[in-house]
């Protein structure tokens, strides 16, 4: 390009008034963000108000809300506000998605960036420049070669099972784990391991299930698995097209698994040509290295991987042996201009932010939220127990996994201030997934002295 020429894109944002207009948005939102500083009860003249919204929120959408949670539109890091006045921590963040809380700072300044494009949303038949960084920070980190985005980590494994299905075909049958999640589309319905998803749905696409690894029983689990994966392969030869990967199970409970399990399985599923599909939606970012895959050496394995949540675009990376036909992937959205930069600007905040490796943010925070939890399991041992996750994503078992009693204390701890969810089933769990990228240790003590009062008046 010639150097004396400049875009008027580039003259636009260097405008004086829009800097201008930028600060004095930015000044505001702090101004009124910064007195969010603790937990609050809703206001009493609001709460009528608030309940008949809940309710007509409900018919329109033509289901309950899973929580009485509609915020306000402001927050201020792991602390929102909603509409009935209260203010609550949000430990669970959109189920991972808000890594780095409430009116960030950054992530408005970009949004504000983003609002002055001459589009709203960018599509794979008109994409701005703003897609381009972003594909080469995805597949720099990655060291997979080739990514294409798209709106949602549902969409990012259907396309990861197209890319493997059709370099794969004939093959057509699919691997996952017991108690695995991969997304409420009809395909993915079909492999979650959550016989609810497809209730009274035609079943279009086998599916076989190998148990998961068991951090108590190390070498067995991994045993069982293999040989399950054996005895499978062996019924049905050559069908097998892939087998699709969670590290860490979410949905089904926050469980790590470990290398070598992950390992052993990868180089039988290799010995027989089948491709290695790696779900990353709930990971990525998460763990103490910025892919699941890399915390674990796994790098040598991995054909196709999808990744979403954290990053607000989603995107499947494939190697090149897997790269598509022309045609196969496609869609008229690619994501918002926002959602575009916003996802470049959190990558870039991820990598120079100090958050990865044995002593990143991320490793100390989780190991601090894990070692809080375990004291209080060593003080109250009827309260909790199994206490597992790494990193971002946390979990426990209270009340002995009793459906009920889960279901009231995370109702509870919600009114009480902190919104944490469930996971897994038989038994039900308590999930956290923080905002990483900004809590404190002291947000973490304040956190913990809500779940102790609320487990405490569960009992």
């Amino acid at each position: 390009m010639n150097p004396s020429y400049s875009l008027e894109a580039s003259n636009l944002l260097a405008d004086k008034d829009i800097s201008k207009g930028k600060e004095l948005i930015l000044n505001a939102i702090l101004k009124h963000s910064s007195n969010l500083t603790t937990i609050r009860p809703p206001i009493s003249d609001l709460k009528q108000e608030y309940q008949e919204t809940l309710q007509e929120f409900s018919k329109l959408r033509g289901a309950n809300l899973l929580y009485p949670y509609l915020g306000s539109g402001i927050g201020n890091g792991p602390l929102v506000e909603l509409i009935d006045g209260s203010v609550k921590y949000d430990f669970i963040t959109g189920i991972g998605v808000h890594f780095f809380g409430h009116s960030n700072s950054k992530l408005i300044e970009t949004c504000l960036d983003a609002a002055c494009s001459d589009i709203t949303i960018q599509g794979h038949l008109q994409q701005n420049i703003d897609s381009m960084g972003l594909l080469k920070i995805l597949t720099s980190l990655s060291h997979l070669p080739h990514c294409f985005l798209t709106t949602s980590g549902s969409m990012a494994v259907e396309n990861s099972l197209k890319i493997a299905l059709q370099k794969q075909f004939p093959a057509n049958r699919i691997l996952a784990f017991e108690r695995c999640f991969s997304g409420r589309s009809y395909m993915l319905a079909q492999i979650s391991d959550k016989p609810y998803l497809r209730d009274q749905l035609p079943m279009t696409y086998p599916v076989d299930y190998i148990p998961f690894y068991d951090p108590k029983e190390p070498e067995e689990s991994t045993k069982r698995a293999l040989g399950a994966l054996n005895k499978i392969i062996a019924r049905y030869p050559k069908q097998h097209a892939l087998m699709l990967f969670e590290l860490v199970q979410g949905e089904g409970g926050c469980y790590p698994g470990s290398k070598d399990f992950f390992v052993s399985l990868m180089s039988l599923l290799r010995e027989h040509g089948i491709a290695i599909v790696v779900d990353e939606v709930q990971t990525f970012g998460r763990l103490p290295e910025i892919f699941a895959f890399q915390y674990y050496g796994l790098e040598e394995f991995v054909d196709v991987c999808a990744l979403g949540k954290l990053s607000f675009v989603c995107a499947t990376l494939f190697s090149e042996r897997f790269t598509p036909k022309q045609g196969l992937l496609g869609q008229t959205f690619t994501s918002t201009t926002s959602s575009i930069r916003c996802s470049t600007e959190i990558l870039k905040m991820l990598l120079h932010g100090g958050f990865y490796g044995p002593q990143g943010k991320i490793a100390v925070l989780g190991g601090y939220f894990k070692n809080k939890l375990k004291q209080l399991e060593a003080r109250k041992t009827e309260l909790l127990c199994d206490i597992t996750g790494v990193g971002g994503m946390i979990a426990f078992t209270p009340f002995g996994g009793n459906k009920q009693k889960i279901s009231q204390f995370l109702n509870n701890l919600f009114h009480a201030g902190v919104i944490a969810f469930s996971a897994g089933q038989n038994p039900l769990r308590v999930r956290f997934l923080p905002p990483m990228g900004i809590i404190t240790e002291k947000d973490i003590d304040n956190v913990m002295e809500i779940v102790e009062k609320t487990l405490i008046e569960g009992i």
